[in-house]
């Protein structure tokens, strides 16, 4: 399937290696309570649940998240509370879309970033339209630029 904003196709492969019960993969040096743990107490500092992820591979050693606790990250952290108001993607492109606007404000004459900025509110605005749907985001939400930047202010 090809990219949204650009002429590329992507590539549709996952690399990860399948992951089944007969297939005998590293097992994680910590117990699962040590990791449920360490996921609240990421989540307690303000980390995203990508970065957490990141965290319990590359310090503690726990190679599939998915495999250590039976379920995926963000479905664990939505059964114990522990997501925010908004979806941590929606979020990651309120962040991007602040920083354009912050730079288009010094530099006026960015035409391609000015392109790249309408493409990133777009997606916001698909993707709040999806949540919406989902019911994960009230039906009378709206993107507004000067609320995103108060909202990422970090």
């Amino acid at each position: 399937m090809a990219r949204m904003h650009t002429g590329k196709h992507g590539k549709s492969k996952s690399r990860k290696p399948h992951i089944s019960a007969e297939t005998p993969l590293a097992e994680p040096k910590i117990p699962k309570t040590e990791i449920t743990r360490l996921i609240e107490e990421y989540s307690s500092q303000g980390t995203r649940p990508e970065l957490i992820g990141q965290y319990l591979k590359d310090k503690h050693g726990v190679p599939y998240l998915r495999k250590a606790l039976g379920k995926k990250l963000m479905q664990f952290m939505e059964e114990k509370k522990l997501t925010g108001e908004l979806p941590s993607d929606l979020l990651n492109l309120m962040r991007k879309a602040v920083s354009l606007r912050k730079h288009l404000s010094s530099n006026k004459q960015d035409v391609h970033n000015r392109t790249r900025l309408v493409r990133t509110e777009s997606k916001i605005w698909r993707l709040s339209k999806y949540y919406k749907k989902e019911g994960r985001l009230p039906l009378n939400w709206k993107y507004d630029p000067e609320q995103a930047a108060l909202i990422t202010k970090d």
